[in-house]
């Protein structure tokens, strides 16, 4: 019985070593950097394999999209509070109606234009890299809650 537990015990640290040594050989750490910089570019880079002419047209692509992205979350954020103004003033059912429709066209408009975007940078990268990117990216376009552009902190929404 002894020699069991201790064969289990040699083992399971066996598994732990071999799982922390793969770890550490597999991590990137420019990758966590650019992360805990929050440095969108740099993870675009690391983590897609962007070559310097890529990176060179997300850039201008993010930077050409910028404003309209600020834009769409203004106007969702403007219609959100004329809803919720609606709603305290306990408005008419057809009042509250329009402001909730004013809400969702926004949204869709803004997620409309941002899925088109994150396709174009996608456009722009190895065809591996770019369905990886999306894979990643447009699940997360509806969880937006646009108080601002979106950033690299994947856990949460912006």
């Amino acid at each position: 019985m002894n020699r069991l537990l201790g064969a289990t015990i040699v083992i399971a640290l066996l598994a732990i070593g071999a799982g922390f040594a793969g770890y550490c050989v597999n991590r990137d750490a420019s990758l966590h950097a650019a992360a805990a910089r929050g440095d969108t570019l740099e993870w675009l880079r690391t983590d897609f394999h962007l070559t310097g002419s890529q990176l060179s047209a997300v850039r201008q692509l993010h930077e050409a999209y910028e404003g309209t992205c600020a834009e769409h979350c203004r106007l969702l954020r403007e219609a959100t509070r004329a809803r919720q103004a609606v709603e305290a003033v306990h408005g008419d059912k057809a009042a509250l109606d329009a402001a909730d429709a004013r809400v969702q066209a926004q949204r869709a408009l803004c997620e409309e234009a941002t899925t088109a975007h994150v396709r174009s940078v996608a456009a722009l990268m190895a065809p591996e890299e770019g369905r990886r990117y999306l894979a990643l990216v447009l699940p997360r376009i509806a969880g937006f809650d646009h108080a601002a552009a979106p950033d690299l902190q994947l856990g949460r929404s912006h």
